[in-house]
């Protein structure tokens, strides 16, 4: 499998990269490690997860599933042969978000301890909190790299504001850079990407890792009707049941029946062709998921198609 250069780091990521917050949600540690050896198995070794990753569910603190995430490495042996990215700042089972120096370096150590590993490949700000000031934040990153327990950084749920601050006074400071952003970006949420962190992306040659890239499972195609909208996933989807995302349902279903692949293939696909993006992020909770990850990495849309998908 044909691996992607990460902007200006010097990470070859995978094509798609797996989204690690369904370890401990939706997966118990068992069927995590059994979708984690069918992943590696087709090649898919870049995993994205977080210190949150699952505080949601009931009875977990956060740390979930980078546990189990660690567990796996340690079990199989592996680590060298994987690309991990973690985040941090959303400050899990507490009010408020942190980026402080110290509970940055605090956050990271427990991170590794977890994950069971001497260093994240790839370390984004999860979330921030804008009464920090950006340096400080990148003063705690400065030394976790200087210990090389953390080899890149990024910037996930910034505002556009705060990742231009950064960058510039990274510039200005011999402060680390990010290097690679996170944004929010799909078939159905296009707008706030393409005006607001694109042009950012491009300017600074940032790699670009898309999340709720199928829209947290609507673009799969598989919630048609009100009866559809129940699960873990709700809340998440149900902005989208209305005439104009339905109808977006419906040029997925034409593009996909005439590929013979899957809806959620052609989503991907269409977000890895995007020039601006390096690498979408997706789930899956059993192996017949994974199927549209390879699917949408042996397919090739046209230029038309890609036109009728954005408009």
């Amino acid at each position: 499998m044909q691996k992607k250069k990460l902007g200006n780091t010097n990470l070859e990521i995978s094509p798609i990269v797996f989204g690690g917050n369904v370890f401990g949600w939706t997966l118990d540690e068992k069927e995590s490690f059994k979708i984690l050896d069918q992943l590696f198995e087709k090649g898919f070794t870049t995993i994205d997860t977080a210190d949150s990753y699952s505080h949601w569910a009931p009875g977990n603190k956060g740390g979930e599933s980078e546990t189990i995430i660690g567990n796996w490495l340690k079990e199989r042996g592996n680590r060298e042969d994987l690309i991990i990215a973690s985040k941090v700042g959303s400050n899990p089972g507490k009010e408020g978000r942190d980026v402080s120096r110290d509970y940055i370096i605090k956050a990271a150590e427990d991170s590794l301890q977890r994950l069971q590993t001497d260093h994240i490949d790839l370390y984004f700000t999860h979330w921030d909190n804008e009464n920090t000031p950006v340096e400080e934040t990148l003063r705690a990153y400065e030394q976790l790299i200087e210990q090389g327990k953390v080899r890149h950084i990024g910037a996930s749920n910034l505002s556009p504001q705060r990742i231009s601050t950064s960058l510039e006074k990274a510039g200005d400071s011999g402060l680390p850079k990010y290097e690679v952003l996170q944004p929010e970006y799909s078939l159905v949420e296009k707008a706030k990407f393409e005006e607001e962190y694109k042009p950012i992306a491009e300017k600074n040659e940032l790699g670009v890792i898309t999340y709720f890239s199928l829209a947290s499972g609507f673009l799969t195609g598989k919630y048609r009707k009100k009866e559809d909208l129940q699960g873990a996933r709700e809340e998440m989807v149900k902005k989208y049941f209305n005439e104009e995302g339905l109808g977006k349902l419906k040029v997925l279903d034409e593009i996909s029946n005439n590929h013979g692949v899957s809806n959620a293939a052609v989503a991907l696909r269409w977000l890895m062709q995007r020039p601006a993006v390096t690498a979408p992020i997706a789930s899956a909770t059993r192996e017949s998921h994974l199927k549209a990850f390879e699917e949408a990495v042996n397919l090739q849309l046209s230029a038309e198609e890609m036109e009728k998908l954005s408009k």
